[in-house]
């Protein structure tokens, strides 16, 4: 019975820790010819993305997989899909991953049959100092994307020192001991010279952080050479932009 109190005030205590990290500064305001840059988003911890429909699950994935390239630093990334992922929106694909300049060496791809195998295999991963970045891709709703589950993930995170990034189609936000929430849809582009198509835009919408603050949209293209997220200028007014608010976005 002791063990069991002591371990409870020891969980308790590492809770705790969680929930005072000082809040996150984007540091981008007015800086309209900035890289967003994901590793200010915080390392070694919990952000929760979220689809606007399923249509936009490619914005999401390929939001999702540019922070984690930006936030493994090199090291080993690991995107675990769930079978309703894969199922709604297909296998990535190895030369695709390499014209966005992103290594396919670089990914350890894991296919899960539910949201319980996926949440462990994310933990799993987050254990390894090998592994700088974890993806985890869920379709649709699940009970076990439970609070606790989200603190579960967040201590892993913390512990190993990898950043996860919990991307969700057709979910609505739930509660979440996530350092941020962020909700994606795909963006209008520019063409480029002769009506060629431009490169693929995002609309990034931060709909909570630990700390408050106002919501907040960034329009955003991945640079592939670069190897980072550049906020487009002119010809027009792309960001910073005052955020809609997303379906659910009222969650907390």
């Amino acid at each position: 019975m002791e063990n069991k109190k002591s371990d409870m005030e020891a969980l308790r205590r590492r809770l705790a820790t969680l929930e005072r990290r000082a809040p996150w500064d984007a540091g981008l305001q007015g800086r309209a010819d900035a890289a967003f840059d994901p590793t200010q988003l915080g390392s070694g911890v919990l952000h929760d993305l979220y689809a606007e429909s399923a249509a936009d699950a490619a914005a999401l994935n390929a939001f999702a997989l540019g922070c984690a390239v930006r936030a493994a630093r090199g090291r080993t990334i690991v995107w675990t899909l769930q079978s309703m992922a894969l199922h709604e929106g297909g296998d990535p694909y190895g030369p695709g991953l390499n014209e966005l300049g992103v290594d396919p060496g670089q990914v350890l791809l894991v296919r899960t049959t539910d949201e319980t195998a996926l949440l462990g295999v994310g933990e799993e991963a987050l254990a390894s100092p090998a592994v700088g970045a974890v993806v985890l891709s869920a379709w649709g709703e699940a009970k076990a994307f439970s609070l606790t589950a989200s603190r579960r993930l967040s201590m892993a995170a913390r512990g190993g020192g990898g950043t996860v990034f919990m991307a969700r189609v057709s979910a609505e936000p739930a509660t979440s001991a996530a350092e941020t929430r962020w909700s994606l849809r795909s963006a209008p582009s520019d063409p480029l010279e002769a009506d060629a198509p431009g490169r693929p835009r995002i609309a990034a919408t931060l709909t909570r952080r630990r700390g408050g603050g106002a919501l907040q949209t960034w329009i955003m293209e991945w640079d592939r050479d670069a190897g980072s997220f550049i906020l487009p200028q002119a010809p027009g007014r792309l960001v910073p932009l005052p955020a809609h608010r997303p379906a659910g976005a009222r969650a907390a």
